[in-house]
Parts: C-alpha cells; structure tokens; sequence
C-alpha cells in the first residue's frame, strides 16, 4: 500500500504536541503542526523543557518539507505554529473554520495567523475579509446525544447546571460568529487553504474525512472546539482525535469505534488537572470511553497520548486502560513507547 505513518512530536516526548505525517503512494500530510513548552509543573529542570520544544520545532520543519497537505484541527499552539514559512508556503491547508464554533483566544490567534500566511502572498487579510454571514439558530446539543441521556446519580443535578451555563455561554458565542468579519478561503498560484469542518477531501485513492466540530473535552468546554480526521488509503485507515481529552463524551468514542480505524491517535484525559479543570466523574467517563474504544475497535496501534502524559502519575489515574489492552493483546502505547523510549514524564518522576 506504500504508506508511512510517522509521530513527529508528542507529549511524551517532553514537549506538549501531537504532530503526525502520514506519507502515502500519492501525497503526505502533516497534522497539527505543533509545539509547545511544558508547564511549569512538569517535573524536569526548564533547561529539559526548552531543549525539546527546539528539537521538536526542528523535527516538525523537517517533516513539513515532505508534506504536500498541513492539516490543522484548532488554534492552540501546540496544534499550530505561527508563523513559520517553510510549513506552510506551497501547500494545501486543510483547516478548522476560523470563523465558528471558536472561542474568542482561538478567534484572535486564526486572525493573526491568516494575517500572517495570507500576506505571504502579498494579500492583506483586512482587504479581503468579507461581510458576516448570515447565521440561522444552531441547536447546541446537535452530536451529544449520547452523552445528554447519561444517567450521573447524585451528579446530575450539578451537571444540569453546568450544562445550563454552557447553553449561556454557546449563546454569547453564537452572537459573536453571526457579527464576526469572515475570514475566506484561498486559492492562490502555490497554496490552498480550506476550511475542513464536517467536509470530506479526495486526492486521487486518499481521503481525509473531518468531522463536525467537537468540543474540546467536556460539553461546553470553554476551550472551544476541534475537528476531528479519519485518513483513508487504499483500504487503511488512520484516525486522529484531536482534543477530545480521552475521550470525555460518550459520542465521540461512538464516533472512533463506528470508523474503526487500523491505527487510533487518541489523546488522553487531562490528569495533571484532576481536582482543577478535570473532576473524577468525568475522568471516569473518559477510562470508560477509552475501555470501550479498546473492546469495540480492530485497531492493530492505538497511540494513547497528548495530555495524559504530562502527569508523573498518567499510568495509575490510567490503570484500567492500560490493563484491558493487555488483556485483550491490543497495542497501546505512548509515542515514547512506540519509539523504545521511556516517557519524558516517568525519567524524572520522584
């Protein structure tokens, strides 16, 4: 089939990323494109933390000079570098719309950075934006059935309230996407840009298929959505979650085992902010959903990092995981792993 499935960078590897390029017989494609440094709790001295972010910033550089397609699920920087020529310059952009479902930090860094590709091409992007589009009322529960339906016992009555002010919050935003100046496509001599939400792209025997947008971990995140990708090629398939943080919603898990995918890059529950941004319920769903990937999916690989391997105690908050793929003989592994290293996180765990 003549397909090369390479992880460039990835949490586990000391610097916050999840940069994949798949090669194929037709075309390359680089995902996420990039790199962030460790937080400041993450156990290793910061002269560590900088030294990976250079090398994973120089293996993502090197990667994008063998790809043809950049494909970008959202607007974090370790999803994204602005701005660098060389990634970008002569490519097709497959890329999440900067211009819905996107929190207002997203919104300001897809400006800048479109600001900064398109004027590459002698284009100013304030010249070219064009008038708000016209919005009818989007339904905020749309793809989250599942998860709505859920039965949390003693929790449902503080999850009702939460739910309740994150349909306050989608309102506002959704007031915000109907006034905002639209950024627009492009198609110049020597690059493509698309906006990727929900839409399926063909190159010949390869298809990239993206999903509506997702949000980033729990319902309403304030973190705002991501889009996630299944690669096809001649009867192999890759799949790519993105920020679903384990996943977090029962959905989204449905969604990975109905693709079924020969190789899963999952990215993991935020366990280095249990008791903050992450509670045990919703890491419990997430163990769940993650059981549940393993159980119901054929996956020969399931790259189980980003997020979760920032964590000195990622395997234990983890255990069950990492027991039903042993039980059942399915790989899953950090990318460390999978290269024959130790995770950056376990060399200094005190």
């Amino acid at each position: 089939m003549d397909i090369l499935f390479k992880p460039i960078w990835f949490d586990s590897l000391g610097a916050k990323s999840s940069c994949t390029l798949v090669r194929t017989g037709s075309h390359s494609i680089l995902i996420d494109p990039g790199v962030a440094i460790m937080h400041g709790g993450f156990p290793a001295p910061h002269e560590a933390k900088y030294r990976w972010y250079q090398e994973a910033y120089q293996e993502i550089l090197r990667a994008s000079r063998e790809a043809d397609i950049i494909v970008i699920t959202h607007y974090h920087y370790d999803h994204f570098i602005d701005f660098e020529r060389t990634i970008y310059y002569n490519k097709t952009i497959l890329a999440k719309d900067p211009n819905m479902f996107i929190n207002d930090s997203q919104r300001k860094r897809a400006l800048a950075f479109y600001e900064h590709l398109y004027g590459v091409y002698g284009i100013r992007l304030s010249e070219v934006m064009e008038a708000p589009r016209r919005i009818e009322n989007i339904d905020p529960f749309s793809g989250i059935t599942q998860a709505l339906s859920k039965d949390f016992g003693d929790y449902n009555n503080r999850r009702k309230m939460l739910i309740s002010k994150g349909i306050e919050w989608f309102k506002r935003r959704l007031s915000k996407w109907k006034h905002y100046r639209v950024i627009p496509e492009l198609k110049a001599s020597s690059i493509e840009v698309r906006f990727a939400d929900g839409r399926t792209f063909t190159f010949g025997k390869l298809r990239l298929r993206f999903t509506r947008p997702l949000f980033h971990g729990i319902e309403f995140s304030r973190l705002g959505w991501i889009i996630g990708l299944t690669i096809e090629y001649n009867g192999w398939k890759l799949l790519y979650s993105s920020d679903v943080n384990g996943p977090i919603i029962e959905d989204y898990a449905s969604w990975i085992i109905s693709e079924d995918p020969d190789i899963i890059i999952l990215d993991g529950p935020m366990t280095y902010m249990l008791g903050y941004t992450l509670n045990k319920i919703n890491l419990r769903r997430a163990l769940d959903n993650a059981i549940r990937i393993i159980r119901e999916t054929n996956a020969s690989l399931i790259l189980y990092d980003h997020h979760l391997p920032r964590d000195p105690k990622f395997k234990e908050r983890t255990k069950v995981v990492w027991e039903e793929a042993r039980t059942r003989g399915i790989k899953l592994m950090t990318v460390a792993e999978y290269l024959g290293l130790m995770p950056a996180v376990l060399r200094y765990k005190t």
